[in-house]
């Protein structure tokens, strides 16, 4: 089943997939255009990997002091940083080159403590499609991803669907593609990850506790354009949907609330 989180009529709902459309508990039937998008979770823990497939790696090796002994390069993202689909993404007036990166995300379902690899996926309570842009001029080598790279307010778009794991039978079988306005400019799959899910879920779980609403975000494979405002950026992963997102130039915007 797919499962969303939305505004609508003053309140925050969960719906499901209905057709083209979405459904309330109620039964309301609703259009997506009719509705705010929230990210399909509320989300705990933010984890995610950069260079964690082998063509991005080699696309990047310029950029890299990685090696084939390093331990996967997992970094934590705030809350603020996440929008829904069909929401918008600032691009700084400042930035030479910033671009999408299509990624499985993935959510677990139950604690999750030194788990071996062979039960890790029996952790997960679905997966999601994340747009987690990078300002590629902002990046430092020995400390990336940096924090205001990855941490932007609204700079990971995620959604529209939860898709619930029993529905995904194999993860590492998944075509990801990103459009630019209508152009594809991104092909991968998820067979090309480095470390896959049970390996991460190893990993992560061997030094922390992994909680349910924590996030995974896998990575992103090769083909990262530039992308400027007023373009529509649109990431498909096979059995997951279409997470759209609008750039927007940043206006510079001031607040300090209490």
């Amino acid at each position: 089943m797919k499962h969303a989180r939305i505004a609508w009529a003053g309140a925050v709902h969960h719906a499901v997939a209905d057709g083209g459309g979405l459904r309330l508990a109620d039964g309301t039937c609703l259009a997506e255009d009719e509705v705010v998008w929230l990210p399909p979770v509320q989300p705990g823990t933010v984890i995610a990997l950069g260079i964690n497939y082998a063509d991005h790696k080699k696309e990047l090796a310029k950029e890299l002091t990685l090696s084939a002994k390093d331990e996967p390069l997992a970094f934590l993202k705030g809350p603020n940083a996440l929008v829904g689909h069909r929401g918008r993404t600032r691009r700084p007036a400042d930035a030479a080159f910033m671009h999408y990166e299509c990624e499985l995300a993935v959510v677990i379902g139950r604690h999750a403590k030194r788990v071996k690899r062979a039960d890790a996926l029996s952790c997960v309570a679905g997966y999601t499609i994340a747009n987690d842009y990078a300002v590629r001029d902002y990046l430092e080598n020995w400390y990336r991803p940096n924090l205001r790279v990855k941490n932007r307010d609204g700079a990971t778009a995620l959604g529209p669907w939860l898709v619930d794991a029993a529905d995904v039978p194999d993860p590492h079988a998944l075509a990801l593609r990103t459009f630019v306005n209508g152009q594809l400019k991104q092909h991968g799959n998820t067979r090309d990850l480095i470390d896959d899910v049970p390996a991460l879920i190893e990993y992560l779980s061997s030094f922390m506790t992994l909680a349910p609403g924590d996030l995974i975000l896998t990575g992103t494979p090769e083909g990262v354009v530039n992308v400027n405002p007023g373009d529509e950026v649109v990431c498909e992963i096979d059995g997951l949907g279409r997470l759209l997102n609008t750039l927007v130039a940043d206006d510079g915007e001031r607040a300090c609330t209490s």
